[in-house]
């Protein structure tokens, strides 16, 4: 079906949506896993997941529509997108990441009219607790555990790049605060042999963050250490990584970080920052303003300009910022000390 184009502009949009939910449903049903088993019919699929034969009969009919699965005769099967990113089992999984944006970014966007009147995130009126921002993501190891595998996926998709950006070679000790289950020290560690590496974040995270370090076979390069970036002494490094932190919080609170992470780097040392950035006339890309309005309804931050984010460090009292777009989801700043 085709309009004219500003109508079928407005047209995309009205059903964008739909779209995202029905891949929503069906990784959360394990739609997607099952038929990495073997294509099934319908109506098996809906004896092995306890769904009804029709309403499943519509689903996987609008999966295949949009290209998630495929259809022969009365069997359907996985795409390879959906075997690469749909299913759990794959290493290349943004299925964590899916059901993080379906359980809960779905549902602050619901109150993003209020968050436009107010000017502040939704986390109390969705969720209840404000202190519960992080705490509802690691509340018990299921949780924690699929928001984890969100940010492992999406880490897999943009820190190869990310750590090619620039040339670290020059580093000894990375040490990367908050960096969850470990992608981008482990992609930093791959590309610079003689690298190492130390992952900080929260006491929850470290069962997964060594399962995933221990995969890489990379362990004996890669530690990991409990702690509060924001509250506890850094570990020594050359160079530190926050990867989509600074985006979380307001400029007060960064610059606070800031200055701690520069008077613990020593001479000529570096803090490798990874955020999606705007564009200085604040025309694009449309990604990065969409994850900007994204932020007011779950953070107390926001996504930043070169110029803003230049501010923010040479504010804290770097001697010089420099930045690569990557064409990801994320883009690099390379901050050093003089």
């Amino acid at each position: 079906m085709t309009h004219e184009p500003e109508a079928q502009t407005i047209l995309d949009l009205i059903e964008a949506f739909r779209r995202s939910k029905v891949m929503f449903t069906a990784v959360r049903l394990g739609i997607f896993d099952q038929l990495a088993i073997a294509p099934q019919s319908c109506a098996a699929l809906a004896v092995q997941l306890s769904l009804d034969r029709p309403a499943l009969s519509r689903l996987l009919d609008g999966c295949v529509a949009l290209r998630l699965l495929k259809r022969d005769g009365g069997l359907y099967s996985n795409s390879n997108a959906a075997t690469r990113f749909l299913t759990k089992a794959s290493p290349e999984t943004l299925s964590g990441y899916i059901v993080y944006s379906d359980q809960s970014l779905y549902k602050l966007w619901d109150h993003l009219d209020d968050a436009v009147r107010e000017g502040t995130n939704r986390w109390t009126q969705t969720f209840g607790s404000r202190s519960a921002l992080f705490d509802h993501y690691f509340r018990d190891e299921t949780a924690t555990r699929s928001f984890l595998a969100g940010m492992h996926g999406f880490g897999q998709l943009v820190s190869p790049r990310i750590v090619n950006a620039f040339d670290l070679s020059r580093f000894e000790r990375l040490v990367d605060l908050g960096g969850a289950t470990g992608h981008l020290a482990i992609a930093a560690c791959k590309t610079y042999p003689a690298l190492k590496a130390t992952v900080v974040d929260l006491p929850a995270v470290e069962p997964f963050a060594r399962e995933h370090i221990t995969e890489s076979g990379l362990a004996d390069r890669i530690e990991f250490v409990r702690g509060d970036f924001f509250a506890e002494d850094l570990p020594k490094a050359d160079l530190y990584v926050l990867g989509r932190i600074l985006h979380d919080w307001d400029d007060p609170k960064i610059e606070k970080l800031l200055r701690k992470i520069l008077s613990t780097l020593p001479k000529k040392g570096a803090l490798l920052v990874t955020e999606t950035l705007v564009d200085d006339d604040r025309g694009g890309p449309v990604y990065t303003l969409m994850q900007d309005v994204n932020m007011l309804v779950c953070t107390d931050g926001r996504e930043r300009t070169e110029a803003e984010y230049s501010a923010l460090l040479q504010g804290a009292g770097f001697s010089t910022v420099h930045f690569q777009r990557t064409d990801s989801l994320v883009d690099a700043i390379l901050a050093t000390k003089n």
